[in-house]
């Protein structure tokens, strides 16, 4: 299991987040996603013989956010 942390952009609410986690959750291969309004980013715990960072970043970006992999 590995797990990142990605700075996301474009959330304007809670709401915002809420959607964003949702989006996350139901990717196939993603363990547990939370995504931070405040702190504007996400959590994301995947399976990478089952989804790749790539494909996380354009789920969230279908999702209409932008995310980078946070240093």
């Amino acid at each position: 299991m590995k797990e990142v942390v990605l700075k996301i952009k474009g959330m304007h609410c809670t709401g915002c987040s809420t959607r964003l986690e949702k989006v996350l959750n139901n990717q196939d291969g993603v363990e547990d996603a939370k995504v931070s309004f405040e702190e504007a980013k996400a959590e994301v715990k995947f399976d990478e013989s089952r989804i790749r960072l790539d494909e996380i970043k354009e789920a969230i970006e279908d999702a209409g956010f932008e995310a980078d992999v946070e240093k």
